[in-house]
């Protein structure tokens, strides 16, 4: 059995209390991850007590920046391997999670992952944002909208604001003080139909490490015109 201290401080930190078997979930999850990841690429961060804080403590932080313990419908767009949407399946399983990628092998990943720790309520598509957001079983569908993705956030806000229902949230997981990027990012996201609710700026647990949540709130419907074309959002994002 791992040791579980680092995890248990970081929750603490963050305000969450987890069950043993929460715990164990956790802890299982790395250890698929870390296995899977000898043979493809899923994460850089491989040490234990890193995937603890930059991954675990990390997804985990959105209870600190929204109110996520209501039964609610969350979209995790290019989740990767499973980050931060797996966290908070696990730590939360009162949310119907819908896990994104672009890559099929990461969808048989999470697959593994979701039965094995037998997570219920939870499915991953394989899929490209652009595609995903024009398709109307997905637009405007969920509460809130959740991405680490590494994207400009005006980018991002194009792929992911169209997913939300009007009155939900797009929250954006960034790393370091943003206060350029969302300036440069505005006129993008009030065309989307967003506006910027809040930032929480937070210092990872027991790192030095700066993080920002952005919480944009989904005041209007989307055009739809948006999402643009596969590569157009990235190539040229809004202005």
């Amino acid at each position: 059995m791992r040791d579980t201290k680092t995890l248990i401080n970081g929750l603490k930190e963050i305000n969450i209390t987890l069950t043993d078997k929460q715990i164990s979930q956790l802890i299982e999850y790395y250890e698929i991850l870390v296995e899977r990841n000898k043979v493809m690429n899923l994460t850089a961060i491989t040490d234990y007590e890193e995937v603890v804080t930059k991954h675990f403590i990390d997804s985990l932080s959105l209870v600190n920046a929204y109110d996520i313990t209501k039964e609610m419908k969350v979209i995790d767009l290019g989740t990767g391997a499973g980050f931060p949407g797996i966290p908070l399946k696990i730590a939360f399983p009162n949310l119907e999670i819908v896990l994104v990628d672009s890559l099929n092998k990461r969808i048989n990943f999470l697959n593994e992952v979701i039965e094995k720790l037998g997570l219920v309520n939870i499915t991953a598509i394989h899929a490209r944002a652009e595609e995903l957001g024009r398709n109307k079983e997905h637009r405007e569908k969920y509460d809130i909208c959740v991405s680490r993705a590494v994207a400009n956030l005006a980018t991002l806000s194009e792929y992911c604001i169209p997913f939300v229902k009007i009155n939900g949230a797009f929250i954006s997981y960034k790393s370091g003080k943003m206060e350029e990027e969302l300036e440069s990012s505005k006129n993008a996201v009030q065309r989307l139909g967003g506006e910027v609710d809040r930032v929480y700026n937070f210092t990872l647990p027991e790192t030095d490490m700066e993080r920002s949540l952005i919480v944009i709130k989904k005041v209007k419907s989307t055009l739809n015109t948006y999402p643009r074309t596969a590569g157009k959002p990235s190539k040229e994002p809004i202005r």
